[in-house]
Order: structure tokens, then sequence, then C-alpha cells
């Protein structure tokens, strides 16, 4: 287990590298940067002119891309993230709430996925072709046609402006439920679908008709004899979604006002603040890594079968 978590660490490295790479190429071709945009229009040209070569200077923005890539590596390695141009104070003081917030949306609306998601998949594989599986497979459709965003703006159509059962930017605990739900119920669709064609696929096996047979119970047959060996489709699923997950709340998360790292990578994207960008973006990609790390293991624990070391 040990090697196989080192070598999958070792293959991230190249991957961390490569989205960096990209973002400083993207940062290279875009015409102005947040030095720049910032002193548009506040002072003369001539005064603008000079505190912009100044500051420019200051985050190493005169020299070419490549030499900033290798001072940014440098700091990486020290543990500095940099500096936001736009909000003057160090990227990891910014980022470290957020990223806080973000994660707990995000295990608000994995929790909504699982429940919601995997409840309906196992009912509608054990009531297959009923009206029950039908409903569920038509909604499934739906909402795995439909994006986070706009999903999110029906509920706040629905439930804030129709019903006025929550405000329209609600504070205190109740500012997660709208986020959570509209993350959450999105992705239950494409993990009912999953769930529902894996529990077929194993409810059709010898042992599973074996044991109806021996007079098991239907509950204790699906719980205990056909869930768990559908898991191991579900599980790579998991992994997978909450990559989702982390995507669609860079948009959800500016809809809804939750001050997540989603909406201050879109805040730092309108600044043109490219410490603050790389900064959400080695983060995001590292989080997602680490999850998909978590998705393998627990595959290979619930199947030993699965060889770690291939």
């Amino acid at each position: 287990m040990a090697r196989y978590v080192l070598r999958r660490l070792l293959l991230a490295v190249p991957v961390v590298v490569g989205i960096m790479l990209i973002t400083f190429l993207i940062k290279a071709v875009i015409p102005t940067d947040a030095v720049t945009a910032q002193f548009q229009g506040q002072m003369s040209e001539a005064d603008a002119a000079q505190a912009i070569a100044a500051l420019r200077a200051k985050y190493h923005l005169d020299l070419p891309w490549y030499r900033q890539f290798v001072l940014y590596v440098e700091s990486l390695l020290h543990g500095d993230l940099g500096e936001s141009i736009r909000l003057r104070r160090p990227v990891s003081s910014e980022i470290g709430f957020r990223y806080l917030n973000t994660l707990m949306l995000t295990g608000a609306a994995l929790s909504i996925a699982l429940v919601v998601g995997m409840g309906t998949g196992i009912l509608a594989a054990v009531r297959r072709n009923s009206w029950l599986d039908v409903t569920a497979t038509t909604v499934g459709l739906f909402g795995t046609s439909m994006p986070a965003f706009f999903f999110g703006l029906l509920l706040i159509l629905v439930v804030s402006v129709w019903l006025r059962w929550l405000p329209v930017v609600p504070r205190g605990p109740a500012a997660i439920v709208l986020p959570a739900l509209a993350l959450g119920l999105i992705e239950a669709a494409p993990l009912s679908r999953v769930t529902r064609t894996a529990m077929i696929d194993v409810l059709r096996r010898d042992y599973i008709r074996a044991a109806r047979a021996r007079g098991t119970g239907e509950i204790a047959l699906v719980l205990r004899h056909a869930l768990p060996n559908a898991l191991l489709v579900v599980l790579t699923v998991i992994g997978l979604q909450i990559g989702n997950l982390l995507g669609g709340a860079f948009i959800v998360e500016t809809i809804f006002s939750w001050h997540g790292i989603g909406e201050l990578a879109v805040e730092a994207i309108g600044w043109r603040d490219f410490a603050l960008t790389q900064a959400v973006i080695l983060v995001s990609a590292g989080t997602y890594l680490a999850v998909n790390l978590v998705a393998d293991i627990l595959y290979a624990w619930v199947d030993p079968r699965v060889e770690l070391a291939a």
C-alpha cells in the first residue's frame, strides 16, 4: 500500500507542474495584468507609468514568463504562494478560510448526492421497470443535462422568490442550504444512474439467486450481498464527482455569495490577479488529485483482489 501511494504521489508531480506551466502560458499571452488594470484612469499617465513600472519590478512581472515560472516554483518549495497584487497581502492568508468554506460546501453537497443518488439508484434497481424506476431515470436524465448554475438560479426562483422559504442571500447556517442543494442534487443524477446500472448487474448474478433461494430477506440481500459489489463502480464515479463539485463551486459560490475558493477564483480572474489565480488553481488541482488517490485506495480496500502495485 505504501509503495502504491508513493507511486501515485510521484505521478501527480508532473501533472501539477503541467497545470502551473499552462497557467503561466495563459498569463503570457494576455495583454494586461493586475498592476496595469489597477492604475488605469487613477492618475496622470506619467505617474501611472512610474507606479506601474515599480510594481511590475516588485512582483517580477517585468521578467520573461519562464523566469517568473522558475521564481514561482522556488517560492513554492519554500512554502510561499506569493502575494496578491490586488489585495496586497499573502495569498495563503486569503485562501485559508475560503478553502475551508469550499470544503464545507463540497462535503454538504457530496452528502446530498450520496444519499439521494445512491438511494434512488438502489430503489430503481430493486423496483426495476416500475413507476419509481421510470421516474428516477427520467429525473436523472434531466439532472445530468442541467448545469449546476442554472439549477441554482431555479432554486433561487422557486425557494426564495415564489415560496419565500429563504431569503435570496441568507445569512448564518442557512446560507449553505441552497448552494449545497444546487451542487448535490445535480451530482445525484449521474450517481443514481450509475448505482442503478451497477445494482441491476449485481442482482442478476448467480450468488444473488442462491442467497434468495436460501431464504435471505430482500433488505439483507440488497444491502449485505449486492451493494458492496456495486460500490466498486460507484466509488470510481464518486472520485470524479468530487472534481465536478469543485468545478461547479466556481460559479455556484458566486451566484449564492458563498465566500469560498470558487468565488475567490472568479474575483481573481476579474482582477487579473495571477498570483491569486495560480494559487487557487494549484490548491484545486492538489485537492482533486488527493481525492482520486483516496478513491483508489478505498476501491482496493473494498475489493482486495485489486493489485495496487499494478
